[in-house]
């Protein structure tokens, strides 16, 4: 049975990032439709069709272009995201404290009690708990 899915996938596209995010959509509509009614019902079996269409296809130019653009147009959102995640895990084992002056972002290690910063951009001093 492995075998014959792995020669029906043979030569097909696949999944990518954009067919994950279509995916994660048709889920939510399908929650959201629950409570708000039958049209997103379709929208999700509509994405969930289009994502499987995307999956199946032999068309791998259109594909990774359609995937390209997708990365491309929410490359910002992904970036502030992971910036976000990494000061949030940062967080549990360091402080993050602000410049008074410059507003420079300085990272200080949890648990050395009250300390002098000196700020690498602006060299100004202040004193925080850390």
């Amino acid at each position: 049975m492995r075998e014959k899915l792995y020669r029906f996938m043979q030569g097909r596209y696949g999944n990518d990032q954009m067919n994950r995010f279509l995916l994660a959509m048709s889920v939510v509509c399908l929650l959201l439709s629950v409570f708000l009614g039958d049209f997103l019902y379709l929208a999700a079996l509509g994405l969930l069709i289009y994502t499987y269409y995307r999956m199946l296809s032999r068309n791998y130019g259109k594909r990774s272009e359609e995937n390209r653009r997708y990365l491309q147009m929410t490359a910002g959102l992904r970036s502030w995201w992971m910036r976000r995640r990494s000061m949030l895990q940062q967080r549990k084992t360091h402080h993050i404290y602000r410049c008074p002056s410059c507003r420079q972002k300085i990272r200080v290690p949890r648990g050395k009690g009250r300390i002098e910063i000196r700020c690498p951009k602006c060299q100004t001093l202040f004193v925080k708990k850390s």
